[in-house]
């Protein structure tokens, strides 16, 4: 595939690492050119860089790759508002969240997804890849869920495999309107991670349930 990564921090390096040793074309943008050509040099042959509207160009998905509040003005320098996104699945990793509290600075009721997805008339935005560490990204050993949620069947299909190429499992948990919750989500993990304690520990173990025993439903 060929993936357009927006950004050039710590996530997009690892994730398209992850995406160029699987074998994908990785294009990346940055609002400055001189990063986005150092970190495709970083990440190889299958990478280069481009400014954000020829990255997104015939794109098979797109990374997010910048913080929570930059989606709207990267979205727009990518020709998003002119329709340049149109068709093709977006990947939402932000969290809106308070560094270091865990509380949601969304207005009640708004996910950071549904913003993009305004921002991109006729996108398919997945929310996905929020929930982990950029450091833990091909590390060995690991073994990562990556909750995703969206509306359209072939966005999820793409977002689907890019997590397995990036070595780890995909679960569909719903519609976009759920974007919100994973969200939610993501500010109840930081909260006990900056007092010192390891928000696995927070989860209760419970054991699997037999698959096909329960069927989520992606539409609204």
């Amino acid at each position: 595939m060929r993936i357009a990564i927006l950004g050039t921090g710590h996530l997009a390096e690892a994730l398209g690492g992850c995406w160029a040793r699987a074998g994908h074309q990785v294009i990346v943008a940055g609002r400055t050119p001189e990063k986005a050509a150092a970190l495709a040099r970083r990440l190889g042959p299958a990478a280069r860089s481009a400014d954000s509207r020829e990255a997104v160009r015939d794109a098979d998905a797109v990374l997010l790759a910048v913080p929570w509040d930059a989606v709207g003005a990267v979205v727009a320098a990518a020709g998003g508002g002119e329709g340049s996104l149109a068709g093709i699945p977006i990947i939402d990793p932000t969290n809106p969240i308070e560094h270091g509290v865990g509380v949601l600075l969304n207005a009640p009721g708004l996910a950071n997804a549904d913003r993009i997805a305004e921002a991109a008339p006729g996108s398919r935005v997945v929310k996905g890849f929020h929930l982990v560490p950029s450091t833990q990204w091909g590390a060995a050993g690991t073994t990562t869920t990556v909750l995703l949620c969206g509306d359209e069947p072939a966005a999820l299909d793409v977002v689907e495999t890019l997590v397995r190429d990036a070595g780890a499992v995909p679960v569909v948990v719903g519609p976009l309107h759920r974007a919100r919750q994973l969200e939610e989500v993501a500010g109840l993990f930081i909260t006990p991670a900056f007092a010192g304690v390891d928000p696995r520990t927070v989860a209760p173990a419970l054991p699997p349930v037999p698959s096909g025993a329960v069927s989520v439903d992606t539409s609204r």
